[in-house]
């Protein structure tokens, strides 16, 4: 029972920040947040995403150009031009690291505004921080586990980051339904989001690329928009009011 409750808590913490702030905040700029918030929510990302730890920066600027370029030869991570799903993931993960080492050159509206703060970058990215974060997980697979296959979890700890992405950027180009006709195979795989905390609204997301609230129909949840709500009426952030506009 122990094990099973780390791995939700350490999926749905870690999946929280990659939506709340990776994805709202660093990609799509849908609220603002104090330079001292958005240090505390920087190692909060690092403290939770632990040896998957994503760079709001790359992250940020990658998620960007799959907006601009989604379903092209030019989108990150596109289903029509990978393999395979772990094909994506490899080439999703050389670009991603081509941005954030500044081997490729972007124009400068990818970048604006986007969160950097060196120390937890440098320090989430090093592999003396992502093997001790997988060096810990697996000591506490050691002492609380009780049956074997507990351990087959071990690796989606260790790529905690990455598994959300791919449920995402894979399945949720291939399956589901759609609420609006958009420019690329974005949809909605999850009618009611229990396991990527309004994520899996992915349809709506494209057609409302500036919208905090992914869900739109009155089945469609999104956890993450009353937590939202939630920092903005503690004035933690603050929402932008003209909220149903792309990020451009």
């Amino acid at each position: 029972m122990i094990i099973l409750l780390f791995f939700v808590a350490h999926w749905y913490l870690s999946l929280f920040m990659q939506t709340f702030f990776l994805h709202r905040y660093a990609a799509h700029q849908m609220f603002t947040m104090s330079k001292g918030w958005e240090k505390f929510f920087y190692i909060l990302t690092w403290l939770f995403q632990g040896s998957s730890y994503l760079s709001p920066y790359a992250y940020g600027v990658m998620h960007r150009l799959h907006h601009t370029y989604a379903d092209t030869d030019k989108d990150p991570h596109s289903p029509k031009y990978s393999t395979g799903m772990f094909d994506m993931m490899w080439k999703t993960k050389n670009i991603y690291n081509d941005i954030l080492h500044g081997r490729i050159e972007l124009d400068p509206k990818y970048k604006k505004n986007v969160p950097y703060w060196g120390f937890i970058e440098k320090m989430g990215d090093n592999w003396f921080s992502r093997v001790a974060w997988g060096t810990a997980y697996t000591l506490f697979y050691v002492y609380f586990a009780t049956h074997w296959w507990m351990f087959l979890l071990l690796p989606i700890h260790y790529l905690m980051g990455p598994v959300h992405g791919a449920i995402i950027n894979w399945f949720a180009h291939k399956y589901g339904y759609v609420n609006f006709v958009v420019n690329d195979t974005a949809k909605n795989l999850l009618p009611v989001d229990f396991l990527m905390f309004g994520e899996s609204y992915h349809n709506n997301h494209h057609k409302l690329g500036g919208r905090a609230n992914f869900g739109v129909k009155w089945h469609e949840f999104d956890p993450a928009y009353p937590i939202i709500l939630f920092f903005n009426a503690f004035h933690i952030i603050k929402l932008k009011r003209n909220n149903d506009l792309n990020y451009m």
